[in-house]
Order: C-alpha cells, then structure tokens, then sequence
C-alpha cells in the first residue's frame, strides 16, 4: 500500500537547505566501514541527495540510487549530482518506499536515514529494504531521537518549540522517539538479534553550525509544515509560532549555543 503518512516538516527551502548540509560523514559514519567500492548501494528517502551522492564517490566501481516520494526535492538532488561531477554513478529515481520497484536481492546495501520516524509502518518500510538486500547484505538506519535532544541556554520557547513539535508527529502518527525503538523495529521485520548492531550517535551543533541550526528552524517555525500543522490543528496560535521563531533567532546569538541531537542506528545483516 503507498505510503499514506504526512512528512511532517515538509519541504520549504528551510528544511530542505538545512538537510542539504548532512554528509555521509556527520550522518551515515556507522555504516561507512562496511562499504565497498564495487557495491551497489540503495538510498531510501534521499531528499536533496548530499548523504547520496557522498555514497557514490565511495564506490566508484559500483553505483548508487537514491529513491524519494517528492519529484521537487529529486531535482534538487539531480542539480547537486551535476554541480559535484557526481552523475557517472550515481541516479536518483521517484518512488514510495513501501513498494519499491527493485528485484529482490538487488543491492549490497540499503539506507534510509530520518524516513522512519515520520512513516505509519516503520516495520513494513524495513521488510521491503530487506526484500532489495541480497543475501549477506546490509540493511542500514538512522533515525532520530527527539525525546533525548538536550540544548543550552534553556530558553522557555524552546521548551515551547519541543512541544509543540512532538505534538504534531502525533498528529502526523509518526514517531519523534524513533531513535530508541529502531531496534524493536528490526526484530519485528525480521531481522535476528544476533544480526543487528545498534550504535547510538549524535548531532552536536556548536558554534556556526548552532546558528545555521537557529536560522534554519527560526523559519521553519513560521514556514514550514510544523507551522502548517500546528495552526490546522489547533496546537499553536500564530503567536505561539511568532515567539518560538524569535526565541530561535536569540537562542542562536547566544555565546556557548548548542544543541545535542541523538540518534538511533542500525545495520542489519540480510539471511
């Protein structure tokens, strides 16, 4: 059945920018050992394709494709694949990620990162990543934990911020604490104890990287679809946004600014 969650941050220029600044190397370093330059490797919900496409130049006798429901955030995606001379090998393909179109044990390994917090059926997305894995494969995920997320100074609209967020992936019914249960997920798809290594990693905006992180949710406060979301369903006032953004932008010009963001992972070994 196609995926009938609602992406809870949408895709205004605020947050697709800001997902533009994740690498392979500060979002995916638990699954780098493991790759080889002949592989051929599958990444589920690529979004603007930086991870992707940094996954491609580790295989430069295999290839990469990256799959996402939104054909805008592809193209995106497609332009950085020819601004970095990236395009020999790597392709980047609209699909729903609970049906993907791919022969059973096409690729070495198969990636999401940050999709299964914001899906109905988790466990479903990772029976069919599992399905495209060959025998002896890898399936990998990293997916984040808003429940453990600890910043400084604590400014009371952050803690506003925090809660009206968690309010909208209940609405969403997607699951901000994902990070924890990423393991209980794997074992419900299938996969076996013994076949999971589950490593617990962390964002730490300090410095430039704390004020791109204020700027960036200081708009989409107001912007994206956490505004949306939040004023159709009754879970903020326009004024509640107004402070949280404000609040954002002060927090960011604050010396000794960060913000700690965990995440859970996992890589799975295919049977």
């Amino acid at each position: 059945m196609p995926e009938q969650a609602v992406y809870t941050h949408g895709h205004h220029a605020s947050v697709v920018n800001s997902h533009a600044r994740r690498t392979a190397q500060n979002s995916a370093a638990f699954l780098l050992p493991h790759i080889k330059p002949h592989y051929r490797i599958l990444d589920v919900g690529c979004g603007p394709g930086s991870i992707t496409i940094d996954l491609a130049q580790l295989v430069p006798q295999g290839s990469v494709v990256g799959v996402d429901a939104v054909e805008d955030v592809l193209s995106q995606a497609r332009d950085l694949a020819r601004a970095r001379g990236a395009e020999g090998n790597v392709t980047f393909q609209k699909h729903d990620a609970n049906e993907l179109p791919f022969a059973d044990g096409e690729f070495d390994v198969v990636f999401c990162h940050q999709v299964l917090h914001h899906v109905h059926k988790p466990v479903a997305i990772l029976k069919e990543m599992a399905r495209v894995a060959r025998k002896g494969g890898i399936v990998a995920a990293r997916e984040v934990d808003y429940g453990a997320v600890a910043w400084y100074p604590e400014l009371p609209g952050i803690d506003r911020w925090e809660e009206v967020h968690m309010r909208v992936f209940k609405a969403n019914e997607a699951q901000p604490r994902a990070g924890r249960r990423v393991t209980a997920w794997a074992r419900e798809a299938g996969f076996a104890a013994a076949d999971i290594a589950f490593t617990w990693d962390c964002w730490n905006y300090q410095g430039d990287e704390a004020v791109a992180w204020s700027k960036s949710w200081a708009d989409r406060t107001l912007y994206s679809s956490y505004a949306t979301t939040s004023l159709a369903k009754g879970i903020a006032t326009q004024a509640d946004l107004d402070d949280i953004s404000d609040t954002w932008r002060k927090w960011g010009e604050t010396e000794g600014a960060f913000i700690v963001i965990p995440n859970g992972e996992i890589l799975c070994r295919v049977r």
